[in-house]
């Protein structure tokens, strides 16, 4: 039995079926928003929906329906939940053996404004993570961090969720960019320069906007030279790399600049006034500064560098982790001739499994009549959390802490994330569910139908609906990237603009996505409550996206030599 795609499914309307397609992620909007479901229960609940609407709406066989919810499920666990719970294993492990408090204090060192602390850890070290591993890595960690050094776990969450928006379209070694390549055609160094005239301009606005959050304009105003020093370095270098680079090193690279531009300048450069939260008292903000500062003058430069040696081996491991041929030679697809790479790639192949997925493999038909693979992808070794892994391996070593402590913890923390865990798997379920029975599709051509005019101002509400529903920007991408391309050359936008504002408009729906929502709660321990930082991140995801689509119109309509 095969299912064929059919876009018009209720009525043979595309707008008849589009509302229905919809119907799953108002659903989850008013289950987080509004009703302010626990996350696991939210989640759950709209794949059920979604399963129901694929079936009786779009006619897709139970079956089918249901194991690609499976197949969802699984890509949830790994490689994106493996992520997540070494991640925490890690920052636990540095807690448990007391690094953590030197980590604090190194950083207090620097200085002790919560809104210099964000822009260091939340937007550079994050984009950084973002570059080099993606996946959910950077906003688990520095979510992490930022809660360890005192900050609320909410609002920790979501400034590193808004944060995230800067280095998203070119995350893990570029890989949405270079993933946009093959289902259009379009060489993917042009579309990097292309997202590379977009994203600089919300790169240099992010670090403004983070601190204005948090503190309003009078405290922004405090502290707007380190803004413009954060902004301005990771923007410049966003812009040179993807445009005389490519789209594999903007993140790191760009990240790297401003983080230590920003150390540097704070070396030479201090705000009149301290900023906290005013949850916290200043009386015990300052006698906790004042121990810090004691503290700060018996740890030794040895100290500090062992207290953050963890994070610094966990930044190795999941670079090398990245770089594409390595990629290939831990999941056994390796095809040289060196000796020691072809033993490395046999250890590779034995850990990694490509399953089909019953009753669903290459029994999708798309609209070409084309069978659509679905097979279970597990790469045990290749994924990003068996990098984190090995880190605290190492950590075990330099932290001095037993095997059985280690295993403890890890136990601990495997019990703190089975909510989290499942969350993940349900709305990635929920993703495919939606993919695969075209709903996807259906709403994206929706969009489209906006017209010459309107189109390159909606153009990246698709990448943003594509990452919302996804949770990744590569995946929204590739589901909608030919879409664009298809679009704007119809209605004479030009298709390199368009396929950029696929990705740009899609970082600013990553801070909503369901998986990521469920991600930073876990990360910092609001499991259960994932409607109050949807609450928090929603309307920020509303407006960075108009701004993405106007300055897409702009560009399409009026400043055209910007188009590479």
């Amino acid at each position: 039995m095969t299912f064929t795609q059919n876009f018009t499914a209720v009525g043979n309307n595309l707008g008849l079926t589009a509302m229905v397609a919809l119907i799953p992620i108002l659903y989850f909007f008013w289950a987080l928003a509004i009703k302010r479901m626990k996350g696991h229960i939210a989640g759950f609940s709209t794949l059920v929906i979604a399963l129901v609407i694929a079936v009786a709406a779009y006619k897709m066989p139970a079956g089918m329906a249901l194991m690609s919810a499976s197949q969802g499920a699984v890509y949830g666990i790994l490689p994106i939940g493996w992520i997540i719970i070494t991640s925490l294993f890690l920052y636990k492990l540095t807690v448990k053996t007391g690094q953590f408090d030197i980590i604090r204090t190194s950083v207090v060192s620097i200085t002790e404004d919560r809104r210099l602390q964000a822009l260091l850890i939340a937007f550079s070290f994050g984009a950084f993570l973002e570059g080099a591993a993606g996946f959910g890595a950077p906003v688990a960690i520095s979510a992490a961090l930022l809660v360890g050094l005192g900050f609320n776990p909410l609002y920790a969450a979501g400034l590193c969720l808004i944060a995230n928006t800067a280095p998203v379209a070119f995350g893990a070694i570029g890989t949405p960019i270079i993933a946009m390549e093959g289902p259009t055609g379009i060489p993917a160094a042009e579309i990097s320069k292309m997202v590379g005239r977009q994203l600089p301009f919300l790169s240099f606005f992010i670090p403004f906007y983070l601190v204005f959050i948090m503190s309003g304009w009078k405290r922004t105003k405090e502290v707007m030279p380190a803004i413009l020093v954060s902004g301005a370095a990771f923007a410049v270098t966003q812009y040179i790399t993807s445009n005389f680079m490519g789209p594999e090193l903007p993140d790191i690279l760009s990240a790297l600049v401003s983080l230590f531009t920003l150390a540097i300048f704070l070396k030479f450069w201090k705000p009149k006034t301290i900023f906290r939260f005013s949850a916290e008292q200043e009386i015990a903000a300052a006698s906790s500064a004042k121990k810090l500062q004691s503290k700060q003058e018996h740890y030794t430069s040895r100290q500090i560098f062992k207290a953050w040696s963890p994070f610094l081996v966990l930044t190795g491991t999941i670079t090398l982790w990245g770089i594409p041929a390595v990629k290939l030679v831990l999941t056994g697809h390796y095809e040289g001739t060196n000796t020691l790479l072809k033993a490395l790639n046999s250890l590779g192949y034995w850990f990694t499994f490509m399953p089909e997925v019953p009753l669903l493999n290459n029994k999708v038909m798309n609209t070409a009549g084309q069978p659509v693979p679905a097979v279970y992808k597990l790469e045990l070794l290749g994924a990003a959390g068996t990098a984190i892994l090995i880190a605290a391996i190492v950590t075990k070593f330099i932290v001095g802490i037993s095997w059985k402590n280690w295993i403890l913890t890890f136990g601990e923390t495997l019990n703190e994330l089975k909510y989290p865990v499942i969350t993940i798997a349900s709305v990635v379920g929920f993703a495919y569910v939606t993919n695969s029975s075209g709903m996807s599709t259906t709403l994206g051509m929706s969009l489209a139908k906006t017209g010459s005019l309107l189109f390159p101002f909606f153009a990246p509400f698709l990448g943003w609906l594509g990452v919302f529903i996804t949770g990744s920007d590569t995946s929204a991408n590739l589901l909608f990237g030919n879409l664009q391309k298809i679009t704007a050359t119809s209605t004479g936008m030009n298709p390199v603009l368009a396929l950029a504002a696929n990705s740009s408009g899609g970082v600013t729906g990553k801070m909503i996505s369901p998986q990521s929502i469920a991600v930073a709660c876990a990360a910092v321990g609001l499991a259960g409550k994932e409607s109050e930082l949807f609450r928090f991140t929603v309307k920020h995801s509303f407006f960075l996206v108009i701004l993405v689509g106007i300055m897409t119109f702009v560009q399409s309509h009026f400043l055209t030599w910007m188009i590479p």
